[in-house]
């Protein structure tokens, strides 16, 4: 088993280690899918079960309620109807996550893109449902109606402007903020040992209570070897893309079309889950050539599997090769 430990190591994390601590567990639904929380208490007693997850469901809801394109009274989704040359004045959450997706945006010229919600929309995969594969016209019309450099974006006054039938679509990065989102609220809460994951995007905070960190094992798409690697998830995140989770298809937003590279998956380590979330979306749109020299370029630390002919292959990023135990 190879294991990947982070590049540092909190020691004040195991001031108050205990093994005699039992690990608490919550799940539920969200965004779609499911979240789930082991969590150590604090030692203090001061906070319940009850009100752990009341907190936690308010503030994924919150998250949903500004940020889902499914939800046609979000905040999104108010966006995308506006007029055109309107601004709108975002939300905290609303704010970091633009601001994110667009840095990342930049960094991989376009193989990621949170303004893309009209092609989402023409190939099916978004709220409208199933659609008849799109022709080359209908195509064309989406993608210029889309795109990141369309937007104006004014940090300071955390002002962003409709340019005119854009659609956002915050599906490659949104699942990770709120994992963060949960993690920032347990610490708040006073729970700073956890580990919170949504759809199987997760953060690792803190230890657990024998001072072992919070292990994952990376997921190896069904259906071809195991390429067991285990992370060691202290003040660390993990996102894993590729169609055997996100669907059938992943839309190059460069092209409008489906991506066909031979990439099976993609898992991404980063200080945060929205970062992870984001960046594993842009390498799985660049494929494991383009992938990995970004990868390399922006010492993102990055495991790609391949299946070309039924021949499967892992290739992994300087970053996260340094990553691994001798």
């Amino acid at each position: 088993m190879r294991i990947a430990l982070p590049a540092q190591i909190d020691e004040h994390a195991f001031a108050d280690c205990d093994p005699s601590i039992a690990v608490g567990e919550m799940r539920g639904e969200t965004m779609g899918t499911t979240w789930s929380l082991r969590f150590v208490l604090p030692r203090n007693g001061a906070v319940e079960a009850a009100e752990i997850r009341a907190a936690i469901e308010a503030r994924l809801a919150g998250i949903v309620d500004q940020m889902s394109h499914w939800e046609p009274r979000s905040l999104l989704c108010r966006f995308n109807r506006a007029a055109p040359g309107s601004w709108t004045t975002l939300p905290d959450d609303f704010a970091r996550v633009i601001h994110a997706g667009l840095a990342i945006a930049d960094a991989s010229e376009g193989a990621f893109d949170p303004a893309i919600g009209r092609l989402v929309d023409i190939w099916g995969f978004g709220p409208p449902g199933p659609q008849p594969r799109p022709d080359a016209e209908a195509i064309d019309t989406a993608r210029a109606a889309s795109g990141f450099t369309r937007l104006v974006w004014e940090p300071e006054t955390r002002r962003l402007r409709q340019p005119g039938d854009l659609a956002l679509d915050f599906s490659g990065i949104a699942k990770g903020y709120a994992v963060d989102a949960v993690a920032d609220l347990l610490a708040g809460m006073g729970i700073v040992h956890a580990l919170v994951e949504i759809g199987g995007e997760l953060v690792g905070r803190g230890v657990r209570p024998d001072g072992e960190p919070w292990w994952v094992d990376l997921e190896t798409p069904p259906g071809l070897p195991d390429m067991p690697m285990r992370i060691a998830l202290h003040g660390l995140a993990v996102a894993t893309s590729g169609n055997y989770r996100r669907g059938e298809h992943t839309i190059d937003p460069r092209t409008g079309q489906p991506t066909e590279n031979g990439l099976a998956s993609v898992s991404v380590l980063a200080p945060s889950a929205m970062m992870a979330d984001g960046l594993t979306s842009a390498l799985t749109v660049l494929g494991p050539v383009a992938g990995l020299h970004l990868a390399t370029r922006r010492g993102i630390a990055a495991r790609f599997v391949t299946n070309h002919g039924g021949a499967p292959s892992e290739l992994l990023s300087p970053a996260l090769e340094a990553m691994l135990a001798d």
